[in-house]
């Protein structure tokens, strides 16, 4: 057994050790109280984009968005604490830790304000707040199928335990990650293999087979180029802690997120996938009829993730 487990190690230190030197980061890692974020940045001019991604995504997730923004102005994307290139979290994640993060990133890189805004699910969470606590900061806002507020902030029992068990999951990952399992797993997965990854999905929970698929699905809507990049961060354990500290922190951040509405002065609109469900609709609805200077956009015929990556 100890032999095993010694392979296994070595397995993972050795792929760790390769994937830090076949795929560095991309930006560029600025020393912040988070310990060091990456940073990825293109174009010249301003106001400058900034994009916030998802719940458990990295820059990467706007890899077909981002060069078509750099067009006409400077935009930057990066990646949260614990979260791709960058460095482990360390601190509780509340929201003002979140955005006081973004704004130590931004003013060390020398990004200068005003911003437009731009955020993809939870990152619609950030942005809101973001608007809020530093106004004088922010020149627009751009939401990208916002996570529901009133949701998770009142979520109901079955939510919460579904919230807990992914958060398990997730924390079961980086153990398994550790050993190698996630990145064997994952290799086989994306070569067409299924038995490895059930396997998988046997010793961690019932849904890692269908998380495993998701990631790789996702990978394979990205140019090639960025396939390695996605499996080489989701085969580092600090991903999945990091990924289960942002589930646990989302009915609380969703709750402090509801008392920090946009500025009356801040334009903004909102973009809905056409997946959105009538709940979602109607809040987002609402957000524009307290603010004057709000529009909210149905995009046809796109779903939640697919809505992010359309340049």
């Amino acid at each position: 057994m100890a032999a095993v487990l010694g392979s296994a190690l070595a397995y993972q230190a050795l792929g760790s050790y390769l994937d830090a030197r076949r795929l560095p980061p991309i930006g560029r890692l600025v020393a912040t109280g988070a310990g060091g974020l990456h940073l990825y940045e293109l174009g010249a001019g301003g106001p400058a984009v900034v994009l916030e991604s998802g719940i458990a995504a990295t820059c990467i997730s706007w890899a077909l968005v981002q060069p078509e923004v750099a067009k006409f102005t400077r935009v930057a994307s990066y990646d949260r604490a614990g979260l791709g290139w960058s460095r482990q979290c360390t601190t509780p994640r509340t929201v003002e830790q979140m955005v006081s993060e973004l704004a130590a990133l931004l003013s060390k890189a020398q990004l200068p304000p005003p911003y437009v805004l731009v955020g993809h699910s939870f990152g619609g969470l950030l942005i809101r707040a973001y608007a809020h606590l530093h106004p004088d900061q922010v020149a627009g806002l751009v939401f990208v199928d916002p996570v529901s507020l009133s949701h998770w902030a009142e979520c109901d029992p079955n939510e919460l335990r579904r919230l807990e068990a992914g958060a398990r999951l997730s924390r079961r990952g980086a153990l398994l990650a550790r050993f190698g399992i996630v990145r064997a797993a994952l290799a086989f997965l994306a070569a067409g293999g299924r038995r490895l990854p059930g396997l998988v999905a046997r010793a961690s929970a019932r849904r890692a087979t269908d998380f495993i698929s998701n990631i790789v699905g996702q990978v394979q809507e990205l140019p090639p180029a960025y396939w390695p990049m996605i499996r080489a961060h989701w085969s580092n354990p600090k991903c999945f802690r990091a990924m289960a500290a942002y589930l646990q922190c989302l009915p609380a951040s969703a709750r402090a997120a509801l008392e920090m509405p946009p500025p009356a002065a801040i334009s903004f609109i909102i973009l809905s996938a056409g997946s959105a469900t009538q709940a979602e609709l109607q809040e987002r609805d609402a957000w524009v009829a307290q603010n004057q200077r709000g529009r909210h956009v149905m995009v046809e015929g796109t779903g939640h993730w697919p809505l992010e990556l359309q340049p």
